[in-house]
């Protein structure tokens, strides 16, 4: 069969990488094409277009970029058409994917969705179009079928990709090092990869540091940003260091972290690391984002777990005297280390329900395709 798979971003390429070795595994004679990253390729795709250009973030970029977005939907359609799939698979990225998938429908081409958009939070009339174009709709989060059950869509769920994700990297961890030692003295400082929203939280962050000078402080530094921005803000404090591309490496090794909201809140929670989400944005656009987003809680861990398992400090409340009280609660708190431990176990089990996500989704997509009159 042919496969056509589209993902825009950096974590799309790795879980669309994951699904296209199961995939193969179902079916040897797959012909795989993508838009996704050298992850992807290298899992044996032929890659069309490169993620790195198609990463628009924020609505004046998009604006700006607008024709060359109107001009990737043009040939994404025209390459679709030459090589015929058949199905296409969809992978999150849903302001082109939902695009894609619309005209698809027209065109008779079975589609395939794999890690829903997350429409839940806000934006919640796009499921009227995913129940008129997605055939079948594949989700990563527990809470998401019954989301969709109001709208009287069935979808199913298959595990969160990122459990197998960081199951890997510890069990190869395991091989190569004693992994992680009770003694240690780290603490991570995930404050995110935008410039801007590094500015709001990073500070705050590092001043709390001045206050536990027995423990050593280390940045995970977004790749994309200059050395020269973070020398400025790290250069102040004397046990803050820093790394750049090795997020799983320092989480494997910090006894707490204080992580910018997001899927590295997860990733925390999968490293058993305890953690405190934090998040500060403009306060226009925190507003803004208090009337579109209808949800509990921010942080995907209490989510998921329909409660505050992890302390979430928002806008106002991030302050260096809450950071630093939470902090200590992390770091000496029995209890609450115990509460957590056991959370982040019923997390776990819960994420990896029936196995792994990538191998579900291939079982899936695979079965429901041969079912389909050729």
């Amino acid at each position: 069969m042919k496969y056509y798979i589209i993902s825009g971003e950096a974590s799309g390429d790795l879980h669309g990488s994951n699904l296209i070795k199961e995939l193969k595994k179902r079916d040897v004679a797959a012909d795989i094409r993508c838009w996704g990253g050298d992850k992807m390729q290298a899992a044996g795709a032929t890659l069309v277009k490169h993620y790195k250009e198609l990463a628009f973030m924020g609505f004046l970029e998009v604006i700006k970029n607008l024709g060359t977005i109107l001009k990737n939907i043009r040939f994404c359609k025209d390459d679709i058409l030459q090589y015929k799939p058949t199905a296409l698979i969809l992978i999150d990225y849903p302001g082109f994917n939902l695009r894609i998938a619309k005209w698809a429908k027209e065109q008779e081409i079975p589609v395939i969705y794999y890690i829903s958009p997350q429409v839940w939070a806000w934006k919640e009339n796009r499921v009227k179009l995913i129940k008129n174009c997605v055939d079948k709709m594949l989700v990563i989060l527990p809470f998401e079928k019954d989301f969709y059950k109001k709208w009287n869509y069935e979808v199913e769920y298959v595990g969160h990709p990122l459990v197998e994700v960081v199951d890997d990297f510890l069990n190869s961890e395991l091989q190569t090092t004693n992994h992680k030692s009770q003694t240690t003295n780290t603490i991570a400082l995930l404050p995110g990869s935008r410039q801007q929203e590094i500015l709001k939280k990073l500070p705050i962050m590092l001043e709390v540091a001045k206050h536990f000078p027995e423990y050593q402080f280390v940045v995970a530094k977004a790749p994309g940003l200059d050395e020269s921005f973070y020398a400025e803000l790290l250069n102040p404090y004397s046990n803050v260091s820093s790394v750049v591309n090795k997020t799983y490496e320092l989480l494997v090794q910090s006894k707490a972290a204080l992580v910018t909201s997001g899927t590295a809140t997860l990733e925390t929670a999968l490293f058993a690391v305890p953690e405190v989400i934090c998040y500060k944005g403009s306060a226009f656009s925190y507003e803004i984002a208090k009337r579109l987003i209808k949800i509990k809680f921010i942080g995907l861990v209490n989510l998921i777990m329909d409660k505050e398992v992890v302390k979430e400090l928002i806008q106002d409340e991030l302050t260096v005297e809450n950071l630093k009280r939470e902090l200590n609660l992390l770091l000496t708190d029995v209890k609450k280390q115990a509460q957590l431990k056991s959370d982040y176990s019923a997390l776990k089990n819960l994420l990896s329900k029936g196995g792994h996500a990538s191998a579900n989704a291939a079982d899936s997509i695979y079965t429901y395709l041969t079912s389909l009159p050729q």
